[in-house]
């Protein structure tokens, strides 16, 4: 009787696995919490053109949506351009700059990539040993790589101040003319360049600046958050948020 009813209490306030509600699942992330950013209009507006950038594919990352939408819409209470470092077919940027109004954000949005898949060689031995390169390559046969650089143009044009670079991180960094940054977007699936643009943007980050790495926490990426771990503690960063998405965060 009295487990019944604390297993009733529970249910109602949301609590309990076998409460009744529809829950999220997608992702890798599993909860009954409430998800009513989904309903809302302008998060299923700036979602819709990230599938729009995807030319209609729709890979079901509602909350690591939000958590981007979030982060980027923070970042933009403080002085600087915002930089992605891994773009592919642009769902990410695209949706931020739906939902941030990018044509009025008198900003620059860099939006940097090779334009022909990871490279392969910046893949230490530790990370090929996991599989990190068999992956890519499989991803790369199978098409899930951006190689048109035209339509990755089109997909931006509606954006004057977006700015596609095509180049491998870290090299093609300091050629790029970026003073101060807001918000810096990580998704290079690849260890060593993603610590190497952390450390070369740094300095350039304005204090309340937000850095969003969007494998930190994803299985399978474990060489990603060493690499990170390992230049945030020489950087002075108490800790890397880790989030169930499979993102990470940081506040400048």
């Amino acid at each position: 009787m009295v487990r019944r009813l604390v297993k009733q209490l529970l249910g109602r306030s949301g609590y309990a696995l076998f409460n009744a509600r529809k829950h999220y699942a997608s992702d890798g992330l599993f909860t009954y919490h409430h998800d009513r950013f989904r309903r809302d209009p302008n998060f299923r507006a700036a979602y819709a053109r990230g599938v729009q950038a995807s030319q209609g594919l729709d890979p079901e990352i509602e909350w690591r949506v939000h958590v981007a939408l979030w982060a980027a819409a923070t970042a933009l209470r403080v002085p600087g351009d915002f930089v992605e470092c891994g773009v592919n077919a642009g769902f990410i940027s695209s949706a931020i700059m739906q939902y941030l109004d990018w044509r009025t954000a008198g900003r620059r949005f860099y939006l940097i990539d090779t334009f022909t898949g990871p490279i392969l060689a910046q893949y230490s031995q530790q990370e090929v040993q996991h599989g990190r390169v068999k992956a890519a390559e499989d991803a790369m046969a199978a098409g899930a790589y951006v190689t048109d650089i035209q339509r990755v143009h089109a997909n931006y044009a509606e954006w004057p101040n977006a700015i596609v670079v095509q180049g491998a991180v870290p090299d093609i960094l300091p050629a790029l003319n970026i003073a101060s940054l807001a918000f810096l977007h990580l998704d290079l699936n690849c260890a060593s360049p993603e610590r190497a643009a952390l450390e070369f943007f740094w300095n350039r980050l304005s204090h309340g600046a937000v850095v969003l790495l969007d494998d930190y926490a994803y299985l399978g990426h474990q060489c990603q958050a060493d690499a990170i771990d390992d230049l945030a503690r020489q950087l002075g960063v108490a800790e890397v948020l880790s989030l169930p998405t499979g993102q990470g965060l940081i506040i400048r």
